[in-house]
C-alpha cells in the first residue's frame, strides 16, 4: 500500500503519537511493536516478513569452500577469501539471511584449535597450518552482510576414505591428530581392508563424547557465532551386513541397558543434550539445530512415524529425532526432505512436510525444511527432477503449515548452478523480498528502544539515511546488533499492519558504531518516500519503529 497522505497538523498529530507509544513490556511479550498486531492484519505469504533462508557451504573434500585450485594459487589465502565473499554476495542476491558452513568436518578445525589439527581442506595437507585464522574471517564478513553464522560440525567423522581420505590407516593422519595418541577411541567401519572404509570416533565411549565436545566448545566460547550445527552423521550409515565393531564398549560401558540398540541411541542423546547444556552455559543465545535424514521412523514400525517406508534414522544411524524436538534439547530441526513431491511412498515429500510440522507443534523447536538443489535438472534422480518448478513448489507447499519457518539448500555450488533455471524460479517466488530470521522465545532478550534517523539525503546513488540508537545496550535495554528498514511510497504515515510482511522491507543492517549509515540504491530519482527503521537484538527480536522520515 502507499502510505496515506496527511496534512501537517495530522502528521504532528500521527508523530507524537508513535513517540509516545513506546517499547513493548519486555522483547518475550511482543518483539516488535509493529508486529503485536499481526495476527490480525492480512499478509502476503509471498513475502513473509520472517523465514530462515540460509544455503548449506560444504567443505569436506572442497565441495562448495575453499575450492581444491585454491591450494595451487600465488595467494592461497586471498583466494580462498575472495572464493568466500562471492558466496556472500550470492547470498545476498538471493535475500538470505545465514549461512552454514562446514568448519569441523572431519575432526579437524578451520580455526587454531589447540586440540585437533587444522583441516587438510585448508590447505591439502592434513595438519598443515594455513596460516590465518579462517573461522575469524568467516564470522566477521558474514556479519558484516548481516547474515547469522552457523557453525557446521560433524561430531564424530574422523576421515574419509581412501585413497583421496586417510581411510582405515591411523598412520595418515595428521602427526598432531589426537586418534594418534587414543588409537582406542575410534573404530574403522566398514572394516579396514573394505572400500569406503574410514575411521569414526565411537560414541559409545565417554572420554569420546567429553573430546568432542571439548573440541567444538572451543569455537563456541572463542568466535562471535551464531549457532551450531549439526548433520545427520552420528553412528555411521549401515554398509552392508557389516556390524560396528563395538561389542567391547557396550560391554565395558552400557551404563545398565541390556538392547545394544537403545544403548546407542541413549549415546547420541547425550551428546545432543549436554552439547546444548554446554552451548546455553556458555552463551545462552548461541542456537544449537541439527539437520538429520528425513525420516524418523516409518508408521509401520511406530504409531508415531510418517507415512513412509524409507529408511529410519531411528535405526539406521542411532538418531531419534523425535525425541530431540520433544524434549526441546535443539532450537531448531532441518530435516534433509531430498525427495519429490508425488507418488513416491518411500518418502513422499508432501507427507513428510506435515509429519515434521505435527512433530514440532507445541514445541520451542523451529523447523527449516532441508532441499535438495543437487538433484534439480539431474536425471539420475528422475523425472520429477527435470521440472524447474520442483524446488519452488516445495516452498509453496511449505506455505500451508506455519510451523514451517524456513529453508536450507544444499549445496552452495549447487544453488549457483541453477539447473533449469530453478533457482532462479524459487527466489522470485518466495525470497523476491528480505526477511527477518525467525525469533526464539526461549532465548534471552531485552526491550529495544526505537531508532532516531538523523538524516535522509538524496545523493547520486540513491537516498542515504542516518540514525542513532539510543541507550543501546544500556540499564535495561537490549543491545541492536542490526537494524531493519522499511520503505513506502509517497509522504505519509503507515499503518501497523503495513509492518506484519516484507512488502516494505527493503533491507536489514548490521550494527555499525554509534551513528547508523545506509544508502538506499533502489530509489528512484525524484520519487517521494516514508521510512522507518527498527532495531533489532542479535537473536532478531524488533524493537518498535522509528518516528516516519520523509523524502520529499
Amino acid at each position: 500500500m502507499k502510505a496515506t497522505r496527511l496534512g501537517a497538523a495530522g502528521l504532528a498529530l500521527a508523530l507524537l503519537g508513535t513517540l509516545v507509544a513506546g517499547t513493548p513490556a519486555s522483547a518475550a511479550e511482543s518483539n516488535t511493536a509493529t508486529e503485536s498486531t499481526a495476527t490480525t492484519c492480512v499478509t502476503d505469504p509471498a513475502v513473509p516478513k520472517r523465514q530462515f533462508r540460509a544455503m548449506w557451504i560444504a567443505s569436506v573434500t572442497n565441495i562448495d569452500w575453499p575450492s581444491k585450485d585454491s591450494w595451487t594459487a600465488p595467494d592461497q589465502v586471498a583466494k580462498q577469501k575472495a572464493e568466500y565473499l562471492a558466496w556472500l554476495d550470492l547470498a545476498q542476491k538471493l535475500h538470505h539471511n545465514a549461512v552454514v558452513v562446514q568448519v569441523r568436518p572431519t575432526a579437524d578445525a578451520f580455526w587454531p584449535s589447540p586440540v585437533e589439527p587444522w583441516s587438510e581442506y585448508l590447505t591439502g595437507v592434513r595438519g598443515q597450518d594455513p596460516g590465518w585464522d579462517p573461522l575469524a574471517f568467516l564470522v566477521e564478513e558474514s556479519h558484516k552482510r548481516n547474515l547469522e553464522f552457523h557453525a557446521w560440525m560433524n561430531p564424530y567423522r574422523v576421515s574419509m576414505p581412501a585413497p583421496g581420505g586417510a581411510g582405515a590407516d591411523i598412520a595418515k593422519l595428521a602427526p598432531n591428530h589426537p586418534v594418534r595418541q587414543h588409537p582406542d577411541w575410534v573404530f574403522a567401519y566398514p572394516p579396514a581392508g573394505v572400500a569406503g572404509s574410514r575411521l569414526y570416533y565411537n560414541p559409545g565411549i565417554p572420554e569420546v563424547r567429553e573430546f568432542v565436545q571439548t573440541a567444538m566448545m572451543d569455537a563456541v566460547k572463542r568466535y562471535d557465532i551464531d549457532g551450531v550445527h549439526f548433520d545427520d552423521y552420528f553412528y555411521p550409515y549401515p554398509s552392508g551386513t557389516y556390524q560396528y565393531p563395538d561389542d567391547a564398549t557396550f560391554a565395558q560401558y552400557n551404563r545398565g541397558f541390556t538392547d545394544k540398540a537403545d544403548w546407542r541411541r541413549d549415546n547420541i542423546n547425550l551428546l545432543i543434550q549436554e552439547m546444548n547444556a554446554k552451548i546455553k552455559s556458555a552463551k545462552s543465545w548461541v542456537k544449537f539445530g541439527v539437520s538429520p535424514f528425513g525420516i524418523w521412523r516409518n508408521k509401520s514400525a511406530d504409531p508415531n512415524g510418517s507415512d513412509t517406508t524409507g529408511s529410519q534414522s531411528y535405526d539406521i544411524i542411532s538418531a531419534d529425532t523425535r525425541k530431540w524436538v520433544k524434549e526441546e534439547w535443539i532450537d531448531y530441526i532441518v530435516p534433509q526432505l531430498y525427495w519429490y513431491i508425488g507418488q513416491y511412498p518411500a518418502a513422499d515429500y508432501a507427507r513428510l512436510v506435515p509429519w515434521w510440522a505435527e512433530t514440532v507443534r507445541g514445541t520451542n523447536v523451529q523447523l527449516y525444511i532441508g532441499q535438495a538443489d543437487y538433484k534439480s535438472g539431474d536425471p539420475a534422480y528422475g523425472s520429477f527432477w527435470i521440472n524447474p518448478q520442483e524446488l519452488s513448489n516445495h516452498l509453496t507447499l511449505n506455505r500451508s503449515y506455519p510451523e514451517v519457518l524456513g529453508n536450507v539448500h544444499f549445496s552452495a555450488v549447487q544453488v549457483r548452478a541453477n539447473r533449469l533455471g530453478a533457482t532462479d524460479i524459487y527466489a522470485a517466488e518466495h525470497y523476491s523480498r528480505p526477511a527477518l530470521v525467525p525469533t526464539m522465545s526461549q532465548l534471552p532478550a531485552k526491550p529495544l528502544l526505537f531508532p532516531v534517523v538523523t538524516g535522509a539525503e538524496r545523493q547520486a546513488d540513491g537516498v542515504r539515511l542516518s540514525w542513532r540508537q539510543p541507550a543501546d545496550g544500556k540499564g535495561p535495554f537490549g543491545k541492536a546488533t542490526g537494524y531493519a528498514i522499511y520503505r513506502f511510497d509517497g509522504v505519509g504515515l503507515a499503518g501497523r499492519c503495513d509492518f506484519a510482511d516484507a512488502s516494505h522491507l527493503v533491507a536489514t543492517v548490521r550494527a555499525d558504531g554509534n551513528v547508523q549509515s545506509w544508502v538506499d540504491t533502489t530509489a528512484a530519482s525524484g520519487a517521494r518516500y516514508t521510512y522507518y527503521v527498527t532495531a533489532l537484538d542479535r537473536v532478531w527480536n524488533e524493537g518498535p519503529a522509528s518516528p516516519p522520515r520523509f523524502v520529499r
